[in-house]
């Protein structure tokens, strides 16, 4: 090589080097970016980037407002989001970042970091099949009575398993009597023993005992219930999907009193599938965006604090940017960790989004085996269970020991 094309040579790469540095530092504090949480890039409404740390710093103490300091635009520290692009940036750059024990990510090829044997699971079992369960809707998981309820359009809408797959109690036939279920979108399962079905037939939420037996029915001029789930108050946090509204319901079950419907979010775009953390009580909605454009299809999680407050969201096009492949999550719920566990409807498959705070971490766990995924939900022991909607059937996912058996984190 001549000493002309050598000076070339080491110019341009001076030029990438300044350009890689000038890109991936906040201008704020002169810190490099990393996955770390204080110096993950956080987009501002303004279209600036700036690190969580300096987020925070700027941050008003008690009503955690900010001006950027390149434009003077006021904002919320909670309306700042994870700048995708400069983290999928620094993937790509920086290689040994993806390996690195705070990111979590899954690399380009597919391959999945490794996990402790507890959070790596094994198929064990699968039941239910055509006839015992037809077009299941969903899935709720009784940790207390060791059970599994089953919403479903067979002559009987609402069934209980046991985890080994025996049916033990069946009951709402198909009508418009006070015990009956005409459509059920989703079931879940109290605190105190009852059962939650939402009914899209007649736009109504009913409540029943473990016996089938009707103890409460909620018509508050819903205009299409769909999700469900238990809070840690023994509350129920119901999506309404053609309003766009979340409600929580509270109720005295067993004398069958209802006592409250409030509304706690509205503006939300087609909201189904929703799920609670049992332990920090946040809040998780799956949207399904209908906008005409690039969005348009795409499914997108929010996560509320026990507030109601917006803490973390990514949609179908931001997870895209960290995985491969498009992912389109369909139904979600938390581990006992406080991890975001999704299914894939679409691709077929269950990943891992990583705690709220870090999103968007992809991590495949079940990446074969599956037709339809459409819920799930964890056992006590840390088993889990996946409501496949293409073979109508439940699969239930043991925590992996190590030895023998197939193992689904790294497929």
């Amino acid at each position: 090589m001549s000493v002309v094309a050598s000076e070339k040579v080491q110019t341009m790469t001076k030029l990438v080097d300044q350009t890689e540095t000038s890109l991936l530092e906040c201008k704020v504090c002169f810190e490099r970016y990393s996955q770390q949480k204080k110096r993950r890039p956080r987009n501002l409404p303004c279209g600036h980037v700036m690190c969580l740390e300096c987020v925070s710093s700027l941050a008003h103490p008690r009503n955690l407002k900010l001006e950027c300091p390149f434009c003077r635009r006021a904002c919320k520290s909670s309306e700042t989001s994870d700048c995708l692009p400069l983290l999928h940036l620094m993937e790509i750059l920086s290689p040994s970042a993806i390996h690195s024990p705070v990111s979590g990510r899954t690399v380009g090829t597919g391959e999945a970091m490794a996990e402790p044997a507890s959070h790596v699971l094994t198929f064990s079992l699968s039941f239910g099949g055509w006839g015992t369960l037809i077009n299941p809707t969903g899935m709720a998981v009784c940790q207390k009575s060791g059970c599994i309820a089953v919403a479903h359009d067979g002559k009987k809408r609402i069934k209980l398993f046991t985890f080994n797959g025996s049916c033990i109690q069946q009951f709402g036939e198909r009508g418009d009597a006070e015990n009956d279920i005409m459509y059920p979108t989703d079931v879940t399962v109290t605190l105190d023993g009852h059962l939650v079905v939402t009914d899209s037939g007649d736009r109504s939420v009913k409540v029943f005992d473990f016996n089938g037996r009707g103890k409460l029915a909620i018509s508050e001029s819903f205009s299409l219930p769909w999700g469900l789930d238990t809070t840690p108050q023994n509350d129920i946090v119901m999506t309404d999907s053609e309003a766009g509204i979340l409600y929580r319901l509270t109720a005295d079950f067993k004398k069958g009193e209802l006592r409250e419907v409030r509304k706690i979010y509205c503006n939300l775009c087609n909201p189904r599938k929703v799920a609670v953390s049992q332990t920090s009580g946040a809040i998780m909605v799956i949207e399904h965006l209908m906008a005409k454009g690039p969005s348009f299809g795409c499914t997108r999680v929010k996560v509320f604090n026990a507030d109601m407050k917006l803490i973390s969201q990514v949609d179908s096009f931001g997870l895209n940017l960290v995985f491969p492949s498009k992912l389109y999550p369909s139904a979600v719920t938390f581990n006992k960790e406080g991890h975001v566990i999704a299914t894939d409807a679409y691709n077929q498959t269950v990943f891992g989004l990583g705690k709220p705070e870090e999103f968007p971490v992809c991590k495949p766990i079940i990446t074969q085996g599956l037709s339809y995924p459409l819920a799930l939900g964890y056992t006590a022991d840390n088993s889990l269970i996946v409501l496949d909607g293409g073979d109508h059937s439940l699969k239930v996912y043991t925590p992996c020991s190590g030895i023998g058996g197939e193992c689904f984190l790294s497929n």
